[in-house]
């Protein structure tokens, strides 16, 4: 009875089958996010704009003023001391066998220097500072400093420095060649030269570093302590 009554028994429910998945849910992206990128690529647009209607502003200041290189020359030069000292052989206490040592001899010199910087623009030029070489036969025997400054339009300024050179030591070929001009031909020729630095204000614009070169020959009179020659590019100028 049991076993023909258990045959008429449905079979137990399936828990799996009632089992369902949850659907997938789409989030969209929230509005806050798309709101914060969408003011960064605004921003980046105006940064660009900006900088590029800065630079259009620029050119077009720039081809209207019509820079031009600022001139830097060497004008005055004047000898304040100037002396030359050979210095003492040591050849008269030396064995015969012992070659004697080459010739040696001393210079001091003071000179002041006048240079003239004038600009032809518009604008204001700034300078760098800058130093000038004074040489002998390629030898460098002093420097003058001339410090950086500000040159308004459409003007000219002098500008002083002094070099001086105290007993600087010449030995060999460069000691023969001072003496023999010093004494015989009073005539001593130096070389001064030296890279000035400029760069051009525009408002609140700097343009690119602009080099002006300086390089003249002097010659100068031991005896009268005078300049006698200035040579600066390509024309000469007695004095």
């Amino acid at each position: 009875m049991n076993g023909e009554h258990n045959s008429h028994l449905p079979p137990p429910p399936n828990h799996n089958q009632h089992q369902h998945q949850r659907p997938y849910r789409y989030h969209p992206p929230s509005s806050s996010s798309a709101s914060f990128k969408g003011c960064c690529c605004c921003l980046f647009a105006l940064l660009v704009f900006l900088g590029l209607l800065a630079l259009a502003v620029v050119l077009i200041i720039v081809l209207a003023l019509k820079p031009k290189k600022p001139q830097f020359e060497l004008q005055q030069v004047e000898v304040q001391t100037i002396g030359i000292a050979a210095t003492p052989s040591a050849s008269s206490s030396l064995p015969p066998t012992v070659t004697m040592p080459p010739p040696a001899a001393s210079l001091s010199l003071t000179i002041k220097m006048v240079f003239t910087a004038q600009n032809p623009n518009k604008v204001g030029i700034k300078y760098s500072g800058t130093q000038f070489y004074v040489m002998y036969g390629g030898v460098p025997l002093g420097v003058a400093n001339v410090p950086g400054f500000y040159q308004p339009a459409h003007s000219i300024r002098s500008i002083e420095t002094a070099v001086v050179v105290d007993h600087v030591n010449l030995v060999e070929a460069d000691a023969t060649d001072i003496v023999k001009d010093a004494s015989i031909n009073d005539r001593i020729e130096l070389r001064i030269t030296g890279d000035v630095g400029a760069k051009i204000r525009i408002l609140d614009f700097t343009s690119p570093r602009v080099k002006v070169s300086v390089d003249c020959a002097i010659v100068i009179s031991p005896r009268k302590r005078s300049l006698t020659y200035k040579q600066c590019g390509v024309d000469g100028v007695n004095v």
